[in-house]
């Protein structure tokens, strides 16, 4: 069986960002290789303009929710870094069955890279002359206004891109009874 990979574009982003953009985009890729019936559930971000579908799966949430508080931790302890979360979809086989040995094989069908430049966030230093400190001050939401405008654009980007590879490559994906597909997210060590 082939592994489909899909690589999807780099985002640039500020700490404070990363569980909005972690929770969008795992969530957008579940809910296109779920097969199971579930209530979607439409969310908006917390700081960006983007509503995603989520499968309505509580498990699933905790899971995602645990594997961004994981990353977090290795994002803080790596600041200023480019890094990679993968997600893959994968079946069990035994290998080798025997009497006393019962070992499974993952066979991995689909993995999607989530690549992101975690950038920690601009620090304005304070000048002793209030004006220059607006002037930075407004200059420093403006900047602040255009870079997020471009994430979301950005994601925008990445959410067409899952689309487009969930709805193109569909050959690969094995018959598997009504459930959620096995997976893993991995992130940095």
């Amino acid at each position: 069986m082939n592994c489909e990979t899909c690589q999807l574009k780099e985002l640039v982003l500020e700490p404070t960002e990363i569980r909005d953009v972690l929770r969008c985009i795992l969530h957008t890729i579940f809910f296109h290789r779920t097969l199971s019936l579930v209530r979607p559930k439409d969310v908006d971000c917390d700081f960006l303009e983007i509503t995603y579908v989520q499968c309505g799966l509580p498990e699933l949430e905790k899971e995602v929710d645990e594997k961004i508080d994981q990353f977090i931790a290795w994002v803080e302890k790596h600041p200023n870094r480019r890094s990679q979360v993968c997600l893959s979809f994968f079946d069990e086989k035994s290998k080798n069955p025997g009497w006393f040995v019962n070992k499974t094989e993952r066979i991995y069908w689909e993995q999607w890279f989530i690549n992101l430049h975690v950038m920690s966030p601009k620090r304005y230093s304070k000048s002793n002359s209030s004006k220059r400190l607006t002037d930075i001050g407004g200059n420093a939401l403006e900047e602040t206004s255009s870079r997020r405008a471009a994430l979301e654009s950005s994601i925008n980007e990445v959410l067409f891109q899952i689309i487009n590879f969930a709805n193109e490559k569909k050959d690969h994906i094995p018959a598997i009874p009504d459930r959620i597909f096995n997976h893993e997210i991995m992130i940095p060590r």
